[in-house]
């Protein structure tokens, strides 16, 4: 008999959920976007005993949280402009995520920072740069005990030599006398598969996951949603709602403030740098003390470049583009990082997401993102709906407890104190656990616990244990179960967001056939197969 899988997403579920809704099923809470914060939001509600539904007009991660780092930090850049309450917000829910509900997910990752990179500006003031470095990361150590993260999870920075550098970091340029230093932080496997567990884990807990229906109304008592896939309208009335949709959360409520930024990163062939890099590299930018390009090792050989952080005017697109500017900076400060010069012929793919900044008081249209507050803001808007945007993935957690708290506050709601500090994401385990588990590597930093089921829907035809594209490390059974139990409803779904092979265009365009027959042999039919 086949076991059922916790937290189970698929269309079976999602028409099951949308009757008994058009039914009259009571909704206490609904959240509107289905990113890392929408999702964080439906979990801490759900895990609080409310009756709680997810309405998200694309697919899981469509937007900004599929186009981070893929990196969960402890805010060292806070720390450079003196907000250590943010520092120590990053470090505690980093700590949260690598020790407790996602271990599986997020890993330790050496970075790399030059002490005295050849670059241009008065010796002097290098060298106070070079101090303020190495201060920073001293705190960022200190900040890392304060959350009480072990030293075996996060080890402490260290200075080192250029030999321990170059090896780290192969073709890295030549360093000055002063070495590097060589610290660590955690690496997410992937940002969309986050958002994907956070999700199941609220699905597990009671809460309906609904993606391809678009909200017209949000507020409480009288919200209304649109079935794309029928167009059949349902009129709800929760108790409260959250407008968790971002960069876009201004559609909702007109008066939140936002100033949304572009960040974009290259995603480099392997050895474009000279050889796999076995750390991080953060190349400090010329004249802007705190803020570093990141050239940053993926698992599949190739390196992210990134990233830029430029302001976005006029209306907020869905899918933002990389502009050629931004290409050729990236290009540049990665070729004065390396000894190898880097060229458009090392690019194999490119990708931008979206800040959702807010904008303080005095604060209008002009001046630079990179100087905008990080911090996240949770408010009431006039329809009576609580709105969440801001602050960054490292923190969502703590985004969706403000965000619940508020709403229920003024909802008159019954709930529990928020729980999620200790509610383990689908799949994951202590690390001494995953590493016990008797299959392939790749499928447990995918899959976490479930990589045996994975495993062995895998062995069950020979070509499920293919590659999905030869020389890939993603499994054409990896597909099958994004459809049975992720939510993957189109090619779009599986190729960008429940596996990151859409990040590269070539191999995206090869795997497309394997998705369709993965959509084609599930026991029901998928909805027009379409892009967001």
């Amino acid at each position: 008999m086949t076991r059922p899988v916790p937290g189970s997403l698929n269309v079976a579920r999602r028409r099951r959920d949308l009757e008994e809704l058009g039914a009259g099923a009571p909704v206490d809470l609904l959240v509107v976007g289905g990113g890392i914060t929408g999702a964080g939001v439906a979990l801490d509600a759900a895990s609080r005993g409310l009756r709680t539904v997810l309405v998200e007009r694309h697919d899981l991660a469509a937007g900004t949280s599929r186009w981070s780092s893929k990196l969960v930090h402890g805010g060292l850049r806070y720390l450079a402009s003196g907000d250590v309450g943010l520092a120590l917000e990053s470090a505690r829910e980093r700590h949260v995520l690598m020790t407790r509900t996602a271990p599986h997910l997020v890993r330790s990752l050496p970075y790399v920072v030059p002490l005295d990179p050849a670059a241009d500006g008065p010796v002097p003031r290098r060298r106070a740069e070079a101090l303020a470095t190495r201060v920073g990361l001293v705190l960022g150590d200190v900040l890392r005990g304060v959350a009480r993260t072990p030293s075996g999870v996060l080890p402490r920075s260290r200075r080192i030599g250029a030999a321990e550098a170059a090896r780290l970091v192969p073709g890295m340029a030549p360093l000055g006398p002063s070495g590097a230093l060589l610290a660590w932080d955690g690496q997410l496997e992937d940002d969309a598969r986050l958002v994907v567990a956070v999700a199941r884990t609220a699905a597990a807990a009671g809460a309906r996951i609904l993606t391809g229906a678009t909200v017209r109304r949000a507020a409480p008592g009288d919200v209304e949603l649109v079935d794309d896939a029928t167009g059949e309208a349902l009129h709800l009335t929760p108790r409260a709602v959250v407008n968790a949709t971002g960069a876009w959360a201004g559609g909702l409520d007109a008066g939140v403030r936002l100033r949304p930024s572009r960040g974009t990163h290259l995603v480099l062939a392997p050895g474009a740098l000279g050889g796999p890099l076995g750390a991080q590299l953060s190349i400090p930018v010329p004249g802007s003390f705190g803020r570093f390009l990141l050239a940053i090792p993926r698992p599949d050989g190739t390196v992210l470049l990134g990233l830029t952080d430029e302001p976005v005017d006029g209306p907020v697109p869905d899918v933002p583009v990389p502009t050629d500017a931004e290409v050729d900076a990236l290009l540049r400060g990665g070729s004065a990082a390396f000894r190898r010069p880097l060229g458009r012929d090392d690019v194999v793919g490119a990708f931008a997401g979206l800040r959702p900044l807010v904008a303080g008081a005095g604060e209008g249209a002009e001046g630079r993102t990179a100087d905008l507050s990080r911090h996240h803001v949770v408010r009431r808007a006039a329809s009576g709906a609580v709105t969440v945007t801001g602050g960054k993935l490292t923190t969502y957690r703590r985004m969706a407890q403000d965000a619940v708290d508020l709403a229920v506050a003024g909802s008159g709601l019954d709930a529990g104190p928020c729980r999620t500090t200790d509610v383990p994401l689908v799949g994951a385990a202590p690390v001494p656990v995953l590493r016990m588990l008797r299959v392939p590597g790749r499928l447990v930093d995918r899959h976490g616990t479930q990589a045996p089921a994975v495993a062995a829907l895998a062995a069950e035809t020979p070509e499920l244990g293919l590659p999905v594209v030869p020389g890939e490390d993603v499994l054409r059974a990896e597909l099958t179960w994004a459809v049975r139990h992720e939510g993957a409803r189109t090619v779009e779904d599986l190729l960008d967001r429940r596996t990151r092979l859409g990040l590269r265009p070539a191999v995206r365009a090869a795997a497309v056939p394997a998705a369709e027959r993965a959509l084609d042999a599930a026991d029901d039919r998928r909805p027009a197969r379409g892009g967001r």
